[in-house]
């Protein structure tokens, strides 16, 4: 008798359809979770930071960690952060990761709490904005954490929690980012088991989606920079126009895509963002510059986008009798961003009942990039993206417009979806 009580108890900690689980427990508490998420995600918008500069979100960030009873640790990653929640059962390590950076773009959304914050950025005064979502992510974490450090009763396993900056990229000549991150040993004294992330879109209110394989691109940045000769604009005969140059370079990329690689294989984007020349009108300058990204889902396209990009700058410069000078990855750049099969397919269920059913994935991969990569390429990764529309609402403008709009009555769903997925991991970990 003594024995299959002890049993029974053992079956009831492990088995989510006898315990008081979490997700029930979820249900109780999420309009009061909810209340601290969307203050706190007021808060981060209102007072964004560039990356590798998130000095005053690190502070706010431990804070609130130190209020819930952990123990934030700032050794990785500049300005990032991380924190342990050890449940009461045994069970995986989980990871759970928010990005926490802003962008050099002026709000221009009418908001109590719009970013009215401006810096300098590449020698420009800039405004910066959360106009990529990062602080619902911020806060959809903090949510999760104040959540589950109170009911470790009833959490299988241990979370690393980890903020992260510089999900943008950091400033040019500085590193940051998960990479750093990995490279100061976040996974070294505790391996995580699995990685989980979200991203937050402009897509229909509380929806879900992930895609097993390749989810997003790689991406990385090339600029090239033309020398010509100055003269006076009068005179173009006794100069060399590099903004001539420039323009049948920036014409003849696009060929590259269209013409060059065969995308009955994978897609490519190849964009140029940044083309700078001239300080005057009627003077025609020694040099022009130009800078743009790369986005692959194949490290030999993006082997043949750089050959051919080189080979383009290089031989129109010449024949203009010019130069072009090209670099590649010139802030570094990001890998496919590649989500674990399995964890797709035995997770799908949790990510559907987390959006009431409003849940799909996604037949072709986004050409978007995430440094949540290099994450998911050390231990098995998951994900993905939570619409925040309003309800009403079913286009708005996207991620990094000065209008990108945050629903904070959409990121219920992304609490829960983290919850689910810890607690439904957990349990196959378990019982496998």
């Amino acid at each position: 008798m003594k024995n299959l009580i002890s049993f029974f108890v053992l079956f009831v900690l492990i088995n989510p359809i006898f315990a008081d689980d979490l997700k029930s427990q979820l249900d109780n508490d999420l309009q009061g979770v909810m209340t601290k998420v969307t203050d706190w995600r007021h808060h981060f918008h209102q007072y964004p930071e560039l990356s590798n500069r998130e000095y005053k979100t690190q502070e706010s960030i431990v804070e609130a960690l130190i209020e819930m009873g952990l123990e934030p640790n700032t050794d990785y990653g500049i300005t990032g952060v991380t924190a342990f929640i050890r449940g009461q059962n045994p069970g995986p390590l989980i990871a759970l990761r928010a990005d926490i950076d802003g962008l050099p773009v002026t709000e221009k959304l009418n908001l109590p709490f719009s970013s009215k914050v401006k810096t300098t950025y590449q020698g420009n005064e800039v405004g910066v904005m959360h106009a990529c979502g990062h602080d619902a992510h911020i806060a959809v974490l903090l949510g999760v954490a104040s959540f589950l450090s109170r009911n470790t009763d009833k959490l299988n396993g241990d979370i690393l929690l980890i903020f992260q900056p510089a999900e943008e990229g950091a400033p040019e000549g500085e590193e940051g980012g998960a990479e750093l991150m990995l490279k100061e040993g976040i996974f070294d004294a505790e391996t995580p088991d699995a990685i989980f992330g979200m991203h937050v879109s402009n897509a229909n209110h509380g929806q879900i989606w992930t895609k097993p394989g390749p989810f997003m691109a790689s991406a990385e940045a090339y600029r090239i920079i033309i020398e010509g000769k100055q003269t006076h604009g009068s005179r173009p005969w006794n100069g060399v126009d590099p903004i001539v140059v420039a323009s049948d370079i920036v014409s003849s990329l696009q060929t590259i895509v269209s013409r060059r690689l065969n995308l009955l294989d994978s897609q490519a984007v190849v964009t140029v963002g940044i083309m700078k020349a001239g300080t005057r009108n009627n003077i025609i300058p020694a040099s022009a510059f130009l800078e743009g990204t790369i986005r692959t889902f194949e490290d030999s396209y993006a082997d043949q986008i750089r050959d051919e990009i080189k080979l383009i700058a290089e031989n129109i410069a010449e024949a203009h009798h010019a130069k072009a000078n090209v670099q590649f990855k010139v802030y570094g750049g990001y890998p496919v961003t590649v989500n674990d099969d399995n964890l797709v397919n035995t997770l799908s269920s949790s990510l559907s009942a987390a959006a009431n059913g409003n849940y799909y994935e996604a037949k072709v991969p986004r050409t978007g990039a995430e440094d949540f990569s290099f994450f998911a390429q050390k231990v098995p990764g998951l994900f993905f993206y939570l619409g925040v529309n309003p309800a009403d609402v079913e286009e708005s403008p996207t991620n990094h417009s000065p209008y990108f709009y945050v629903d904070d009555a959409a990121l219920d769903n992304g609490v829960k979806a983290f919850v689910y997925l810890v607690e439904d991991f957990s349990y196959n970990f378990n019982n496998q």
